[in-house]
């Protein structure tokens, strides 16, 4: 098995980059997650990885083989790389078996008929294919067809799984069911796995590590729970959760409180100390919290009136049965929480909702990059 390293990778079509700069290490065994807006490289990054794509500048490794340098004139192609790709189409051959689909990529590198065979059998009962060897692709469901892709993959014994959505066609049920198959499936098998995708569900629920891509430039890297508690930056704060971030204008006052304009809500301790030390006291940054920590004061656990609760207006409930998302209006100010399923609230009421100030984030307003 092995790691791929990126250093300094770039990608330009004529006057268009598509990928800027791009350093990134994806350890041995681990399963990273490209994930970005359409459009903002991460397909690109994949296929440079894989041999498709050159890049314009930088390096790029697998294992410790330098694979790609085009200041060094280096450009290993696709089938010396020991990699094994996954497409959005599950690119069977239609006149095929499953069987002969799987065995095809032995059969290039003229592997034994007998080794054939066992591997074949080996891969199509860890993936629940055994009854449908015989079949061919237009008899199978898409989850099934997308197995088989999988398995053409996974009978290689590759060093790096590169997956360019492979669940995307999916219907929604049984993407949730072949996310946790994937993820089960590659702590078996321990191989290095890099998986595009746009979808933050995806790439929360399956990844070791996410790595957040937007116009080319990688935003953050880090664990499902680091992107989302600590986020880099407004773009990820914004990308990374669903109901998106709120995110408000506020000023903070020299003695310590978030001055919105129609509301206040005082800082802690802590909070008014980092702050005063890097120099935001008396400035205007931006707020963002999630909705999940604006509560229905009738449910909060911390309510302190005046210091973090506040009364506003409820313009729109959607009941999504395990919870209820209420757009709220304080003045001209407009935000979503994200209620208790008990909660009674109902459009046009009242209601004193309350701000969790242990999980608020502070964005510098030029830079938007986080300061809390």
């Amino acid at each position: 098995m092995a790691g791929v390293r990126l250093v300094g990778v770039w990608k330009r079509f004529g006057g268009v980059v598509a990928v800027k700069d791009m350093s990134l290490e994806v350890r041995d065994g681990e399963f990273v997650i490209l994930l970005g807006p359409s459009g903002c490289g991460k397909t690109t990054t994949l296929r440079m990885i894989s041999g498709l794509e050159e890049p314009s500048q930088g390096k790029i490794f697998i294992g410790d083989k330098l694979v790609a340098d085009p200041e060094a004139g280096v450009f290993v192609p696709p089938k010396d790389r020991d990699i094994a790709m996954v497409f959005q189409s599950y690119a069977l051959y239609p006149h095929m078996t499953v069987f002969d689909n799987i065995a095809f990529p032995l059969k290039l590198r003229k592997v034994p008929k007998q080794e054939i065979e066992e591997r074949v059998r080996e891969v199509a009962e860890l993936l629940g294919l055994t009854e449908l060897l015989k079949r061919k692709p237009r008899e199978l469901s898409g989850g099934q067809r997308q197995r088989v892709a999988l398995g053409r993959a996974i009978v290689r014994k590759p060093q790096v799984f590169l997956m360019d959505e492979p669940l995307s066609n999916l219907d929604a049920k049984l993407r949730v069911k072949m996310r946790a198959e994937l993820k089960k499936l590659q702590r078996q098998l321990g191989v290095t796995t890099i998986y595009v995708t746009h979808d933050q569900v995806e790439a929360m629920t399956m990844g070791d590590r996410v790595a957040i891509i937007n116009y080319g430039e990688l935003q953050q890297v880090g664990t499902p729970d680091e992107v989302y508690n600590k986020p880099a930056n407004i773009f990820v704060g914004g990308f990374i959760g669903s109901p998106p971030m709120n995110f408000l204008s506020v000023s903070v006052t020299e003695d310590g409180w978030l001055d919105f304009g129609e509301f206040k809500l005082r800082l802690l301790p802590d909070q008014v100390a980092l702050l005063g030390e890097l120099g935001y006291l008396g400035k205007e940054v931006v707020f963002g919290i999630r909705p999940e920590d604006v509560y229905d004061a009738v449910f909060a656990q911390v309510k302190v009136p005046g210091e973090n609760m506040v009364r506003a207006k409820v313009e729109i409930v959607e009941n999504l049965g395990s919870e209820r998302i209420v757009h709220l209006k304080v003045g001209g100010l407009s935000f979503l929480g994200s209620f208790h399923s008990d909660s009674k609230v109902s459009e046009g009421q009242e209601v004193d909702v309350v701000f969790d100030m242990k999980k608020i984030h502070l964005f510098d307003k030029k830079t938007e990059k986080a300061i809390i």
